[in-house]
């Protein structure tokens, strides 16, 4: 076992880049990739870093030419022989070659595009553009690039024996939500805590613990190269990446409207089984969920990652009914802003009503929250987007308006278009 707060001390990272690998990133990633790389391989896309957070100003805490240094490197990356033999080879969801042929030859040959870096008001504007498939791949190695740059100018501060007693309360805050956590009879629990960890290693360490500690009630992560390493399943379907990108190509309202079902048209003609999951929130659940073609309701799930969880699953679950759908044998999966105690409440409320299963990120990942003088290491809200696709500005409107994102005129053109009427603000704290 790799001793963190040692490694942390003794090299200059220069060894150890932030991202390892191309598959360094999440399962869905992938997936996504893969049917953008099939249906839309020709959309020009521009995706930007968005700091929720504006309170860490990053230009003032990360050195700029070590920023560019990582993002330097992932450039350099090719899959590996190995890697695309995982790829190539294993069984994701219960099906082998997941991945097409065709797909797999151009990713073998990918290199990532270059990107614009530039410093404004205390933060960094760092923007990606180009083809879609080749785009999206930046989004999650350089928020995995931002966070741990964010985490090591705050550890560079540190002496030897502080660090170590730092990693030590860290263990024992994850491994005390561990225990409390193991006792929930039927748990299903998966890492989804890429894009914002703390750092590579300490998301490895996170990942063993779990699976100690949990045994089969973990059920794998969402990092594809952890996965393979760990011997763990790859878990991830589909985000809010694809209605966002299809919605801002539409010509018109009417084409506007039925973009969220184009997505799953597509997605659904690619995939089946525990793969088809619904995301619906990114226009507003309520809405998707009414004017939802009958095809949908038979899909697996539904996967809530915003607004009132128990409200959404509530919501979801009464539209199965009318639908004429058991919700128990249904899935839900909750992923948003979730930390142990939420998770055994939520358990408690709807097992047995519906099959739950919990995507846990940022606070399994990155919970050093009350560790340092200042709170200088607790997480903060980035995100990586779409902006932009063809020219057009895309819109995200969520279940909670503090998520919503696009020019203000858009932001209302969709309101209308998807019905979306007044909504309950809740704090975005990751």
């Amino acid at each position: 076992m790799v001793d963190i707060a040692t490694r942390v001390w003794n090299h200059k990272w220069k060894i150890d880049p932030i991202v390892r690998s191309l598959i360094d990133t999440d399962f869905y990633k992938l997936l996504m990739c893969q049917s953008v790389f099939r249906n839309k391989p020709d959309t020009w896309v521009t995706f930007s870093l968005i700091n929720r957070s504006t309170d860490i100003r990053l230009a003032e805490l990360i050195d700029e030419g070590e920023l560019r240094e990582q993002l330097d490197h992932i450039r350099s990356l090719s899959l590996t022989r190995g890697e695309s033999t995982w790829m190539r080879g294993n069984t994701f969801y219960g099906k082998r070659q997941m991945f097409t042929p065709e797909f797999m030859d151009w990713f073998e040959a990918l290199r990532l595009p270059p990107y614009t870096l530039e410093k404004r008001d205390g933060q960094y504007e760092l923007t990606f553009e180009g083809p879609w498939p080749e785009v999206m791949l930046w989004e999650i190695p350089a928020l995995a690039v931002l966070m741990e740059l964010r985490s090591r100018a705050v550890l560079g501060e540190m002496g030897r024996f502080e660090l170590q007693i730092l990693y030590a309360r860290a263990m024992t805050k994850l491994w005390e939500k561990i225990e409390y956590l193991r006792p929930i009879e039927g748990l299903r629990i998966a890492d989804f805590g890429t894009r914002r960890r703390h750092s590579f290693l300490w998301q490895d360490w996170c990942v063993r613990a779990m699976t100690e500690g949990l045994g089969r009630g973990f059920v794998g992560t969402s990092n594809c190269l952890i996965a393979k390493n760990r011997d763990l399943e790859a878990i991830g379907t589909n985000a809010h990446e694809l209605p966002m990108v299809y919605a801002a190509l539409a010509e018109d309202d009417a084409a506007l409207a039925r973009a969220p079902y184009a997505v799953l048209s597509d997605w659904h003609e690619e995939h089946e089984g525990n793969l088809r999951i619904i995301l619906p929130d990114t226009y507003g659940t309520p809405g998707f969920l009414e004017n939802a073609p009958d095809w949908l309701a038979r899909w697996t799930g539904i996967r809530i990652d915003s607004g009132d969880p128990a409200r959404g699953a509530e919501t979801a679950i009464a539209w199965w009914k009318r639908r004429g759908e058991d919700p128990r044998e249904k899935l839900i999966i909750f992923s948003d802003g979730l930390d142990a105690e939420r998770i055994a409440a939520l358990h408690r409320q709807f097992a047995g009503r519906v099959k739950v299963s919990f995507g846990w990120g940022t606070m399994l990942t990155n919970d050093f929250k009350g560790l340092t003088a200042g709170d200088t290491l607790a997480p903060f809200s980035l995100v990586c987007k779409a902006v932009e696709a063809n020219g057009q500005p895309t819109v995200k409107l969520s279940d909670n308006p503090e998520k919503a994102m696009g020019p203000v005129d858009e932001i209302a053109r969709y309101k209308r278009v998807f019905g979306v009427g007044e909504q309950e603000r809740l704090e975005v704290v990751v």
